[in-house]
């Protein structure tokens, strides 16, 4: 592959040659396939990851049916917080919904990483704050806006999403059945002819 996660950290903040062989060592660079989970309901997380290639979504099964709650692509970070941080039980799934290349960070080597060198742990701390402020947008938004107008708002802000996701994922993100997403889709399109 070649590619190192110290070579994206670089980006961020200079680093030593001894830095660069730590976090290239701590946090190894996988390939993930379709399909695959990287985390079971029930489970507890041990490890946090972020995204270098692909699409990974966060989805629980209520009723049992599935409901996605996050899709996390290029340059995001990907962790389940409460699971990884208490070690305690998750309440939803991340999986692999393309095949996708992660950094990998165990909580035992993030610990390690932080007493070693703690300008990491601003770093990885200013990330978790970033992705908080999201799920902060993307729930303030389910709780306010239809199905139409978060459909409205995703093809504003993460219009990639409409191309890469299945439909049925998109619709359960929505908190709609795949006939109302098709039904919205249609509607939608029909306004926007000239």
């Amino acid at each position: 592959m070649g590619l190192r996660i110290s070579d994206l950290i670089a980006k961020e903040m200079p680093l030593s040659p001894e830095e660069i062989e730590v976090v290239d060592t701590l946090i190894p660079i996988k390939e993930f396939k379709k399909g695959q989970l990287l985390l079971k309901e029930g489970s507890i997380a041990r490890e946090c990851y972020f995204n270098i290639k692909g699409c990974v979504r966060s989805y629980q099964i209520i009723n049992g049916e599935e409901r996605t709650t996050q899709f996390f692509v290029e340059g995001d970070p990907i962790a389940s917080l409460l699971s990884y941080l208490n070690k305690s039980p998750a309440n939803h799934y991340l999986e692999c919904i393309e095949d996708s290349v992660l950094a990998v960070l165990s909580f035992d080597d993030e610990q390690k990483l932080y007493n070693q060198y703690p300008k990491f742990e601003a770093l990885c701390r200013n990330s978790i704050e970033q992705e908080f402020g999201k799920q902060q947008e993307i729930l303030q938004n389910y709780l306010t806006k239809n199905p139409e107008e978060r459909y409205l708002m995703l093809q504003e802000t993460r219009p990639e999403l409409l191309q890469r996701v299945p439909q049925y994922h998109l619709a359960t993100f929505l908190g709609v059945q795949p006939e109302s997403l098709s039904r919205i889709r249609k509607r939608i399109a029909h306004r926007n002819k000239p």
